[in-house]
Order: structure tokens, then C-alpha cells, then sequence
């Protein structure tokens, strides 16, 4: 997978985009459970009033509340409010640093204040032992006493404060400026209405962003995965462009249509959701974590335990599943290849009544490929549930141990809540990444397959500095003492042949099945290299010319007629597509194809099916020859393509032929001797080797093998 990074540098403005929202819509995520956490705190239990630092207090409360002040906390105090008539009111430029100073001044002197205006037997007793006469205002005895005996008091005081947690301080100042805005006359009901609705808002306006920031993720990650999947099978279709035939035989037809649209597909597949999971359940996760920490640190054991039992699971799913999914792909391959060789084959499997083999054949492919289909699915099946197990103990675990923390003041239930949630959305993000590390297998197989296209290293490639033939020679084909063997075959299927064509020469090739004609002309286009020797078309070696400059010098026509879908004229103007409608109805009259075409009620408009299954095999052996034609060579290769004809089609093409050629060397391939009986030099092969070569009087009397051919096809009166 990593390999195919660099086809994403188009989209790296895109990526950028992508995780910039995935950023903003996990920010969104996170800071739900704390608002969550502040409607319950904040908006229920202390009736939308943050914290212990009063909004407006009258004068007479803060002279009270400072009596319990050290100088420091007073001067602090003095500096954040002004006095308005009867009253202090907070500035409104203060910090959120500051106020958290301020809450920490005001909560121990309001707790203090509280108790000593309430009428208890525990208070009671406390003023006797301070000398506080019964009757008596313990606040203006208070004031009226030194410092250094408030200083005594009040340490005596802190040390049984200390043991409360900063929950019950918090709760203990929050009721006591609700209470001090009641007595200003402030609507409390209003205030805590307010917060839950502002609250409320912007729970609502980061929904709106999550959802805004998930569907221009998903969009621009299908874009991006999109662009991916098109630019590799751009270049996996450039790269078997360029194959020889050497690189064709190391993967069957059926395993290259496979790896560029299952492989490919697989992983666009899991391109688009690397962006929309794999990116984003890190960033939820940590930042979880983080918001766990901060909110309480006291239960992270709970998610310690989840994230342990989760990737057991992760650890068990790989370790059972991955080997199915590197075989999947190969099963794929198996099923395809099977299909393709019924489809194509289906009139000899119903002419030998292979039907049932054909179909038990295909049965175990698809047998074996949904077998492992079933078991990876069941995997799958078995992991939803297991970790909605966990996701529900977890919830459990956190309700149980966080009821004791509210019970016991040290926790309140709006940060039990968001715990839960905060708990949830870590695990989902586990969840996230096991749902993709069962996909990322399979796809990294697809990306495997795909690479190994992409690096597979073509044996035959065009000069880093081409040479050009020379004007002056045009139609020369030469071979240079040229032998021949397969890649990794033991043999050479040619050796040692030599003769030179001129041009307007017809250069014929004959021999029994298997004695390597077709290979010696596949050595001209470059559909392999010499292994000795050298072949070279107007005086150059065809190793040293570019394969466009070589090839475009040549007009083949393959032994197995080859058609497109489309119409006469596009399959006729394949080779040439800029020549007139007067130059390809001429092509076509020199391959003796008017006469079928003219039939047909479109001409040459009418439609061809793939491969040229609605013509007869005669008709596509003449729309191939008629294609060659049309692009007007220096160089025509005719491999075995009049083998379809009949005597007169065949001996009419070649008339016409030879009088349209006449300035082109023509190189044929056939194994009927009629069909080349007038050619300017014959070239034998028995074997891989040169038998003989000349015309046919002189191959007549000099070369036996020749003689041999000859007399199995005509008569003597025929050959004399």
C-alpha cells in the first residue's frame, strides 16, 4: 500500500482539506461530552452558576466575606470589582486565569460566612470557645477582633476544610451567590434557563459542524480514492502496453483484467475510508484520552482493561483471518480465469459434450472462493459483538465505580456522564481501526498484485538515443546470422538465419508446424529480442530504432485475425485514422472485402462485435489484411493470414495485392505452396534451421524438404 503513496500527490491539496476537517470535526466530537457534563453541573445542580465568583454582590456581603480574606486575596478581590451604589459588580475584561483565582479566594470565606450566619449547636459551641458571648453578631466580633486572632481562627478552620473535597467547596459558594442573587433581586430561574439554552446551542451548532465536516470528508475522500483508482489503472494499462510477450506469459489474461479492476477497486475502497476512519480514529482517540485525563484521572483503569481486551480481539482476527485474505485474491483470480476459458470455449465444450466437466470445473472455483468468502465473514460477525460487550461492561464498570465518587464527593454526575462518553468514543475508535484491519489485509494483497505490474521490469524498451534510418533506404529487412530462444527455455527455436529483403521484394516463409515462422516474423515488429545476431529494417537494428518509429514502418497481420467493437471503417482505419472514405473502400477492395461489406445494409457502418464474433473467419482474415492496407507501409508481415480464403479469394487477393505492394516489401508467412509459388525469394524452415532459401524452380531442385511440402499439396502437372 505504502508504494502506491505517490499516486496521491495530485490530491495532496484534497488530503490537506481532509485532515484539516477530520481536526475540526473530532474538536466537535470531544467537546460534546463536556458540554453534556456542563448542562448537568453547571445548568441543573448549581442553576446555571459556573462557579463561586459572583456576577454582583451587595457591599455588606463582601465586607462580610472579606473578614475571612488574607491582604492578598482582598487586594485581588478589590481589583476585579467596582462599586455601583449598593453593590460590587464584576468587570467584564477579566480573565478566565483570574476568575479561577477569584473562585479559589471566594469559596473557604463563603463556606465560612454560611456557617457562621446559620443558627446550629455545632456553631453554638464553636462561639463560646471563641469568647462569643450568646446574642451577640459573631460576624461584627469578627471584625472587631485583630488580625492575628481572625489568622488563628481561621487556620483552625481550614484544617477541617482541608478534608473536604473541591467539589463540596464548589457547590457549598455556588448556593451561596444563589442566594446572594436572590436577595439582589435577581430572577435565579432565569439566569439557570439561560445557560442551558446557550448550552443547548452550541451542542447543536457543533452538530451542525460534525455533520457539515463528516459529508465534505466523505465527498472529498471519494474524490481522492476516485483519482487513485483511475490513475492506477491508467498506469497498469500503459505498463501491459509495454509488455512483450515474454512479461504476457507471466500473468495470464484473466489475472491482469483482475488486478486492474477487483485489485484496483479493493483499494480505492479502502483509500476512501483510510481518510474517513483510519485518520480519524487516532485523532478521537488520543484526544479522548486527553479529555479523560482532565476530566477524571480515577477511572482510566476501566479503559486500560477495554483497550487490552480490544486488541486481543485485533490479535486473534489477524492471526485466524490474514492468511484467508492473501488467498481470497488468488480464488478471484481462479474463478476468473475458469469463466473465461467456458465463455470463450463454449461451441467446442458443446461439440464434445463437456458440459457437466465444464461446469464441475467451474463449481469448485466458485465453491472455493465462497468458502473463504464465508469464513472471513464470519470473523467479521463474530467481532461486532464481542466489542459491543466490551462497550456495554465498560459502561457498567464506569456507572459503578463513578456512583461511588458521587457518592462520596469526589466526583459529580455530569463528569461521570461525560466519562462515559469520552469512554465510548475512545473505543469506537479501537472499534474503527479493527473494522479496518480486517479491510487493510485484503487490500494490501490488491496492492501487492498491483505492484507487482508496476515493477515488473520489461524486457524490451526503446534506446535512451534512437537512430533514424536513412531516407535513401526504405523496405529493407535484413537478417544478421539471427538465432532465437524463449526466455528461460533450454533451446533456441531459431538458428543462425540470414537473408536480406529489398524493397518491392516478396519475401515468403514456409515449413512444417512448429518450425518457428511466426516467431521469425514476430523478430521485426520487436515482439521479443534476438538472442545472437541482429535483425535490421532500412540498414538499423530494430533494437536500436524506437518501437513507435519501428512499428509505424509496418503493416501486420496476425496468424488469428483480430477484430474490434465497432464499426468496418473504424476497424479498417484502426492503423490509420486520418485517410479518406475513397482510401479505405480501396483497402477493402484489395483484401476482396467490397462484396460482404456491400451486403451488409450499413456498409461500412455496420456494427462489429467484440473480437469480431458477427463476422465469418474468412471476412475478419480480410478486414485484418484491409487494415494493414489502409496504413500504406514500407513493410507488410502477413502471418499465416490467408488461410481462411478460398483458391479464387485467395489467388484474387494476391493479385490485387501484388500490384498495390509493388513498392513495399511484402514478408508472408503460409503454409499453402500456391500461395507463394511467385514470391522473389522463399525461405525454408525445418526445425528452427534455414533448409534453404531461393525461388521455387531453384527450392525445386535444390531443397528436398521444400520438394517434400510442395508434393503433398499439388500434383506434379500443378508444380511444373
Amino acid at each position: 500500500m505504502i508504494k502506491l503513496m505517490k499516486y496521491l500527490k495530485k490530491s495532496a491539496g484534497y488530503i490537506v482539506l481532509i485532515i484539516s476537517l477530520l481536526f475540526l470535526q473530532a474538536y466537535c466530537d470531544l467537546s460534546l461530552p463536556d458540554y453534556t457534563s456542563r448542562i448537568i453541573n453547571v445548568g441543573i445542580q448549581q442553576k446555571g452558576i459556573e462557579d463561586g465568583v459572583p456576577d454582583k454582590i451587595r457591599i455588606s456581603t463582601m465586607d462580610n466575606l472579606q473578614i475571612f480574606m488574607d491582604e492578598d486575596q482582598k487586594k485581588e478581590v478589590d481589583q476585579a470589582y467596582t462599586e455601583d451604589e449598593d453593590a460590587y459588580v464584576l468587570k467584564e475584561d477579566i480573565s478566565q486565569e483570574t476568575r479561577e483565582i477569584l473562585n479559589n479566594d471566594f469559596c473557604k470565606p463563603m463556606m465560612l460566612l454560611e456557617s457562621f450566619s446559620s443558627d446550629n449547636k455545632e456553631m453554638g459551641e464553636m462561639f463560646k470557645k471563641m469568647g462569643i458571648p450568646d446574642g451577640a453578631d459573631p460576624l461584627s466580633v469578627l471584625s472587631q477582633m485583630p488580625q492575628q486572632a481572625i489568622d488563628q481562627i481561621m487556620e483552625k478552620m481550614d484544617d477541617k476544610l482541608k478534608e473536604m473535597p473541591d467539589s463540596i467547596l464548589t457547590q457549598a459558594a455556588v448556593s451561596f451567590v444563589s442566594t446572594e442573587y436572590a436577595a439582589l433581586g435577581m430572577d435565579v430561574d432565569a439566569i439557570q434557563m439561560r445557560y442551558i439554552l446557550f448550552a443547548g446551542l452550541k451542542m447543536l451548532g457543533m452538530a451542525l459542524i460534525i455533520m457539515l465536516s463528516a459529508i465534505c470528508v466523505t465527498f472529498l475522500s471519494s474524490r481522492v480514492a476516485g483519482r487513485l483508482g483511475h490513475d492506477l489503472r491508467n498506469s497498469i494499462y500503459r505498463k501491459v502496453m509495454s509488455f512483450s510477450s515474454d512479461e504476457y506469459h507471466k500473468f495470464s489474461t484473466a489475472s491482469l483484467i483482475t488486478r486492474s479492476t477487483n485489485d484496483v477497486q479493493q483499494v480505492q475502497q479502502v483509500m476512501a475510508m483510510i481518510f474517513r476512519i483510519v485518520l480519524y480514529a487516532p485523532i478521537i482517540g488520543i484526544g479522548g484520552v486527553i479529555k479523560v485525563l482532565k476530566t477524571d484521572a480515577s477511572m482510566t483503569w476501566i479503559l486500560g482493561i477495554a483497550v487490552a481486551l480490544i486488541f486481543m480481539v485485533i490479535i486473534v482476527l489477524f492471526e485466524v483471518a490474514m492468511p484467508k485474505f492473501i488467498k481470497l485474491q488468488t480464488l478471484i483470480d481462479r474463478l476468473n480465469l475458469v469463466s473465461r476459458e467456458i465463455l470463450t470455449g463454449i461451441p467446442v465444450i458443446r461439440a464434445f459434450s463437456r458440459e457437466k466437466h465444464e461446469e464441475e470445473r467451474f463449481e469448485k472455483a466458485n465453491q472455493d472462493l465462497t468458502r473463504t468468502n464465508l469464513f472471513v465473514n464470519r470473523c467479521m460477525t463474530f467481532m461486532m459483538p464481542i466489542m459491543m460487550l466490551i462497550m456495554n461492561g465498560v459502561s457498567i464498570l464506569i456507572i459503578y465505580s463513578g456512583s461511588h465518587a458521587v457518592d462520596n464527593g469526589t466526583m459529580q454526575v455530569g463528569n461521570v456522564m461525560a466519562f462515559i462518553q469520552y469512554a465510548m468514543q475512545i473505543i469506537m475508535s479501537f472499534l474503527m481501526i479493527t473494522a479496518m484491519s480486517i479491510m487493510l489485509p485484503r487490500a494490501n494483497v490488491a496492492a501487492i498484485r498491483i505492484n507487482d505490474v508496476l515493477d515488473t521490469e520489461v524486457s524490451i524498451q526503446d534506446p535512451e538515443m534512437p537512430v533514424h534510418p536513412s531516407e535513401d533506404k526504405k523496405g529493407e529487412v535484413e537478417f544478421d546470422h539471427v538465432s532465437f530462444a524463449y526466455p528461460q527455455a533450454g533451446e533456441n527455436v531459431l538458428t543462425d538465419i540470414s537473408f536480406k529483403a529489398k524493397k518491392g521484394q516478396t519475401i515468403a516463409v514456409i515449413g512444417s508446424t512448429g518450425s518457428g515462422k511466426s516467431t521469425l516474423v514476430n523478430l521485426i515488429p520487436r515482439f521479443y529480442d534476438v538472442t545472437e545476431g541482429s535483425v535490421k529494417v532500412d540498414g538499423v537494428d530494430v533494437r536500436d530504432m524506437s518501437q513507435k518509429e519501428l512499428r509505424d514502418k509496418l503493416g501486420y497481420v496476425p496468424q488469428k485475425g483480430i477484430l474490434f467493437s465497432g464499426t468496418i471503417d473504424s476497424n479498417i482505419r484502426y492503423g490509420k485514422t486520418d485517410i479518406s472514405e475513397d482510401e479505405v473502400k480501396k483497402a477493402a477492395q484489395i483484401a476482396q472485402a467490397t462484396e460482404f461489406i456491400q451486403e451488409k445494409p450499413e456498409q461500412y457502418h455496420s456494427p462489429v462485435a467484440q473480437g469480431g464474433t458477427n463476422v465469418s473467419g474468412g471476412q475478419k482474415q480480410r478486414l485484418s489484411i484491409a487494415r494493414a492496407i489502409a496504413r500504406q507501409p514500407e513493410i507488410f508481415i502477413f502471418d499465416d493470414s490467408f488461410s481462411a480464403l478460398d483458391f479464387k479469394t485467395d489467388s484474387e487477393l494476391r493479385k490485387a495485392l501484388k500490384e498495390h505492394t509493388k513498392d513495399a516489401t511484402t514478408i508472408i508467412v503460409a503454409q499453402r505452396i500456391s500461395t507463394i509459388m511467385n514470391a522473389d525469394q522463399i525461405i525454408v524452415l525445418d526445425d528452427g534451421h534455414m533448409a534453404g532459401i531461393g525461388t521455387h524452380r531453384e527450392l525445386m531442385a535444390d531443397c528436398e524438404v521444400y520438394r517434400q511440402i510442395a508434393r503433398s499439396q499439388l500434383s506434379e502437372e500443378e508444380l511444373a
